[in-house]
């Protein structure tokens, strides 16, 4: 029960009510907010990180080489999963639900008189205002901020921390930042200020122009390249990095190379604008430890037919995310049940998929993995007007070209993980939409901290 006026469950109504789809894009009611707020986002430094995918895994392994180092950190991951409290985090852990529901209490009645020329606060910059004032409350030694969409007019770009990255740069969200890679680009790096330090992992015309911008702003940028891959494991990759040598990462995927050394260039710009320090003992410890849920999480769950059965739940959900799935699922399955088997036991896969996103050429990218061959794909759609129909999304599947593959539909999420736990011995990945992963997580791990208290 929250010690304020609101239960968790009022606040939580209060906070929805503003619309959990609803995107305005714009700097000036977040910045009216938080001036009446008394701009708690200016006593939080730290890192703002952008781009089109890595962006979790960047904040995921930075920061817990600063938990390493000793750090208090706050970390804003997004989306969130299973319960909103997952986007305001300090020290590992997500926000308790009491405190959730005092920072709704505390900024909805401010958030209504603010601005009212420009219109009332959209949900995500409610929530960014909630989590500048805890963090300033919560007294951290930094922050890593994770922009929501791409970052010029995104609420969190009201802040300046003092770092600016942008991890790299496709096509997604092209209705609304652009259908050309520089278009995205001038977007994002647009969350490059005067007096930052900058560190980007993009290439090609992408990286031109957060060239540009840098220059432009007298920005000091480090470009940051994929580190070199050594091997990979079930459960790490090891990847060479300046100063470092073979490191174990504990994410799974060769694309989190390229995260890890954008997650390594973070920390020496924070170094170098005197907000954190990390040692190299400490970077080893942290980027062993850090953990990303949903991203390649490989979990063993109870079989219902007896003994346990591995699920892979990952957010891939455009085609540079299902590119990148696709590489893990050849690199892994020699590693998971059934791999070594003549021929390996055949994947099932639960997939569903937003309709405004690319979700053929989402497809067509995952479906080039060879582990796929034989694999059945358990269709489905979450509760949600923008979800593709699973019969659209079958027929999209079986038009593929996957060779062997066998496409069903389920009406629900559960209902398709009980049709794929129904089937076979491989292992089951679930994919497509972040929505989809976070109710299969929120069904198959039972965690403590991410239970909300509804009947409060």
């Amino acid at each position: 029960m929250s010690t304020g006026e609101l239960t968790y469950a009022e606040a939580l109504a209060a906070l929805e009510a503003r619309g959990r789809f609803g995107i305005r894009l714009g700097l000036g009611r977040v910045r009216a907010l938080l001036r009446a707020l008394g701009d708690p986002q200016a006593s939080v430094r730290g890192g703002l990180v952008a781009g089109t995918n890595g962006k979790g895994s960047v904040i995921a392994l930075a920061g817990a080489a600063l938990r390493a180092a000793g750090y208090r950190i706050g970390e804003t991951p997004k989306p969130h999963l299973v319960t909103y409290r997952e986007r305001i985090v300090v020290d590992g852990r997500p926000i308790g639900a009491d405190a959730f529901a005092r920072l709704v209490e505390a900024v909805v009645p401010v958030a209504d008189r603010a601005a009212p020329r420009l219109g009332p606060p959209t949900e995500f910059e409610l929530l960014t205002a909630m989590m500048f004032c805890h963090f300033a409350d919560a007294r951290l030694d930094l922050a890593l901020v994770e922009v929501g969409l791409g970052g010029r007019l995104d609420a969190t770009n009201a802040w300046d921390g003092g770092v600016a990255v942008l991890t790299n740069v496709a096509l997604d969200h092209t209705d609304r930042l652009g259908s050309t890679i520089p278009a995205i680009a001038r977007e994002k790096a647009a969350i490059v200020k005067r007096g930052d330090r900058a560190v980007t992992g993009a290439d090609g015309e992408a990286l031109a122009i957060v060239r540009r911008r840098c220059a432009r702003l007298g920005v000091p940028l480090s470009v940051a390249p994929p580190a070199p891959v050594l091997g990979w494991s079930r459960d790490a990759l090891t990847v060479e990095l300046p100063g470092l040598g073979a490191t174990e990462v504990g994410l799974r995927g060769r694309h989190q190379a390229a995260n890890a050394a954008v997650a390594d260039a973070l920390l020496d710009a924070l170094d170098e604008a005197g907000l954190a320090s990390v040692p190299a003992d400490a970077r080893r410890r942290g980027y062993r430890a850090a953990r990303w849920p949903g991203r390649l999480e490989l979990l063993d769950v109870p079989d219902p037919r007896g003994g346990t059965r591995e699920v892979l739940l990952d957010g891939a959900h455009n085609p540079a995310g299902a590119d990148a799935l696709a590489s893990a699922l050849d690199d892994l399955r020699p590693f998971l049940a059934g791999g070594t088997d003549a021929p390996p036991a055949p994947l099932v896969l639960v997939w569903a998929a937003m309709a405004d996103k690319d979700v053929a050429g989402t497809i067509t990218a995952v479906g080039r993995s060879a582990a796929l061959r034989g694999a059945t794909v358990v269709c489905t759609a979450p509760d949600l007007p923008r979800a593709l129909a699973p019969d659209a999304l079958a027929a999209l599947w079986m038009r593929a070209g996957v060779s062997e593959l066998t496409a069903r539909t389920a009406s629900s999420p559960d209902a398709a993980l009980d049709a794929a736990l129904a089937v076979g011995g491989g292992p089951v990945v679930v994919a497509g939409s972040l929505y989809l992963v976070g109710a299969a997580r929120a069904r198959l791990v039972d965690d403590p901290a991410l239970r909300d208290p509804l009947a409060a």
